[in-house]
């Protein structure tokens, strides 16, 4: 039987735990392709803003054509997280986070490859058993080849996960791959054949863009986008 401790996020048996998120480990949460109605939809219903519920004005506007609700995109980046991630580690809640950043506009039809990177990790010490996990979210838009255009939402946030009980046994190879989710059209994308792996690489699994995470935000820090 299964305690909370041993549990993923999602409730299965857990398979990582938070000695298993060291600094440096970079998980590839697969890649998201942005459904026009979805979009529309949740606009609609959570952030009616013109540019992101009228096609004519918005076409008509400097932006060119309906854009997503950052709060849509930011969605797509936290179901791709508990997919890939959450589903497998033994996932507390979360303290909350420092940074959330929309880079650049989102629009139907955008492919958008998802990753997080561990950029630090302590016992905590309010909470015994847990740890607590320093986490940065990205989303690159792809173009046709695949490779990254453009970063469009940075995230930092920070997440408890637990320790690994006694009786657990540390995985001999490394974590096991990730599964594909069976169910909904909006889960993330694997590309190519199998499922991502988990990279145990500072560097990422995608080449870097034209937008990365580390440098300066003065050109293109986002400030002037609407969400």
């Amino acid at each position: 039987m299964t305690t909370p401790h041993t549990r993923s996020g999602t409730g299965a048996p857990a398979e990582l735990f938070f000695e298993d998120l060291v600094p440096g480990l970079t998980v590839d949460l697969g890649v998201v392709t942005v459904d026009g109605d979805e979009m529309v939809a949740f606009a609609r219903r959570f952030d009616p803003q013109w540019y992101h519920v009228d096609p004519e004005l918005a076409g008509a506007s400097r932006h060119g054509g309906m854009i997503a609700s950052g709060f849509y995109t930011v969605s797509l980046f936290m179901r791709a997280y508990v997919d890939h991630l959450l589903s497998r580690a033994a996932a507390d809640a979360s303290p909350g986070l420092e940074e959330l950043r929309w880079l650049a506009p989102v629009r139907a039809g955008d492919r958008l490859a998802v990753r997080v990177d561990v950029m630090g990790a302590r016992p905590s010490t309010a909470r015994p058993g847990l740890g607590t996990v320093s986490l940065t979210g990205t989303m690159l838009r792809l173009g046709p080849d695949d490779r990254p255009e453009q970063e469009v939402l940075r995230t930092r946030f920070r997440g408890w996960f637990a320790l690994r009980p006694a009786e657990a046994e540390r995985p001999e190879s490394g974590p096991a791959p990730v599964a594909r989710p069976e169910n909904g059209p909006r889960a993330a994308e694997q590309p190519g054949n199998g499922p991502v792996p988990v990279a145990r690489s500072g560097a990422g699994t995608h080449e870097a863009g034209p937008a990365q995470v580390e440098g300066s935000d003065a050109d293109r820090s986002g400030a002037d986008l609407p969400h």
